[in-house]
């Protein structure tokens, strides 16, 4: 009987880390064809900060799943110890992991209120300045959402003007409608926007903006984060139980 539970235990570790390998396998293809894909879809990737950062981030989960889900197959069907062991370590290190960056993400996150967002803006936003990081982030998420400032333009009144501004406005020209939300997206009217008519400006607030829009994913996320937990525990559980079944 306990041969038969050994048995049993030993080709599900092998079914489940083989989904995990597929899995691997599939991401990391993905990452690496949008990475170096020759056809043009490179160069709106690299365009992107986002989606340039997103295709690494891929291409590193899919080589991290592919080794894992391979040390768990070799591990299970071979009944290999040390296999089990370095998976079972792998495993636990990529929990602890995730459990201190949901502990830091609590911790912290008062630091993600609309009151420490617009004291931020206030006393570190440049304008038009794009060789400031800071400044150009702010300024590409408020083209991206077609939005302005953490409440609204008002946010803009306490920031001081660039030394060679040549129109004195108090909204920046991020905040100004376009045809298409991109820097290369052609203003409706750039003019009436900068000096003041609120028709041809984005009066609402990023804060906003952003928290409706990922809202819905927020709670997908975290969702999936716990049943990513409760699966890496069983791993470990399955990984340990057959390495003391082992003789």
């Amino acid at each position: 009987m306990e041969g038969d539970c050994l048995s049993c235990m030993k080709y599900l570790m092998f079914l489940f880390n083989f989904f995990i390998f597929l899995g691997g396998a599939c991401l990391l293809g993905v990452g690496i064809w949008v990475i170096v894909d020759p056809t043009g879809f490179r160069e709106i990737v690299a365009a992107n900060p986002l989606l340039f950062t997103g295709a690494y981030l891929m291409l590193a989960m899919g080589a991290m799943l592919f080794l894992l889900g391979f040390l768990g197959c070799c591990g299970a069907i071979r009944e290999n110890k040390c296999l089990l062991l370095f998976f079972f370590m792998f495993i636990l290190l990529i929990f602890l992991a995730e459990l201190s960056a949901a502990i830091l993400a609590f911790i912290f996150r008062e630091n993600l209120t609309r009151e420490f967002f617009t004291k931020e803006l206030k006393k570190h936003y440049l304008r038009n300045n794009d060789t400031d990081v800071f400044s150009s982030t702010w300024n590409s998420v408020m083209i991206t959402f077609a939005c302005c400032g953490v409440n609204g333009p008002e946010d803009f009144e306490a920031v001081p003007h660039l030394p060679h501004s040549s129109l004195e406005s108090v909204t920046p020209e991020a905040c100004c409608q376009r045809e298409l939300q991109s820097r290369e997206g052609k203003f409706v009217n750039k003019e009436a926007c900068l000096t003041g008519i609120e028709r041809f400006q984005n009066r609402q607030g990023c804060y906003t903006v952003i928290l409706n829009s990922f809202e819905t994913y927020v709670y997908l996320a975290g969702a999936l984060a716990i049943g990513v937990l409760a699966i890496e525990l069983f791993a470990m559980i399955f990984a340990m139980c057959l390495f003391r079944g082992i003789q």
